[in-house]
């Protein structure tokens, strides 16, 4: 299977803010990825009731968010698709988020309401900072300067 040109290899550098909100990202995920087999009790308040394998779950997303951490790392080259994955990905886990909220289930420290709500809201950040860090933003191109007349 292609990936899509958008996607494709990248032969360019990484601008540096970049390259450090791609590392900060691998890094998050990281943390969290582990999280699911240290404190799977936590991720277990995610999950919708009306998905089965509960446990399954939280460990394939935790193997799942381990890979995209060592993939955001060790493909620089490929960080428009991992980036893409990485997006999707948190769209994945966004109806866990919601069910949290709407189920009112305590973890991560969220126990209350509008602690659960904050963090359903925050999800776009989340969005941005996979699309940013995987350079699926356009750079900014400098302007060309006007030419000048000799006289």
């Amino acid at each position: 299977m292609r990936l899509p040109e958008r996607l494709g290899p990248l032969t360019s550098a990484q601008s540096w803010p970049r390259r450090l909100l791609r590392w900060a990202l691998a890094a998050f995920l990281a943390v969290a990825g582990l999280g699911h087999f240290m404190r799977p009790e936590e991720f277990l308040a995610q999950v919708p009731p009306y998905l089965p394998g509960p446990e399954l779950l939280v460990a394939i997303s935790g193997v799942v968010e381990l890979g995209l951490a060592l993939a955001l790392v060790v493909l620089p080259r490929h960080r428009r698709a991992v980036g893409f994955l990485v997006l999707l990905f948190f769209l994945a886990v966004l109806p866990g988020n919601i069910a949290q909220y709407t189920e009112a289930r305590d973890a991560f420290g969220l126990d209350s309401d509008a602690a659960r709500l904050v963090r359903v809201l925050l999800s776009p950040l989340l969005w941005v900072w996979a699309t940013a860090a995987g350079d699926l933003w356009p750079r900014p191109r400098p302007r060309p300067r006007p030419l000048r007349r000799r006289s």
